[in-house]
């Protein structure tokens, strides 16, 4: 037989990890200085157009 489950407590937990995971990912956007950030977004938009230039036409 299994084991008992509070199911409000599990729902809490779970919405504790997703608030966790958000907020680790806002300090990881946020917290950096705007040399990092504007290097990030070089890097994405570098990878952006060699992704768009990679395609094959129909």
């Amino acid at each position: 037989m299994g084991e008992v489950v509070n199911l409000n407590r599990v729902r809490k937990d779970r919405a504790k990890a997703e608030a966790r995971a958000t907020a680790a990912a806002n300090r990881a956007s946020h917290g950096r200085s705007r040399a990092e950030r504007t290097r990030a977004e070089a890097e994405r938009a570098r990878a952006e157009r060699n992704l768009d230039g990679s395609k094959l036409e129909d």
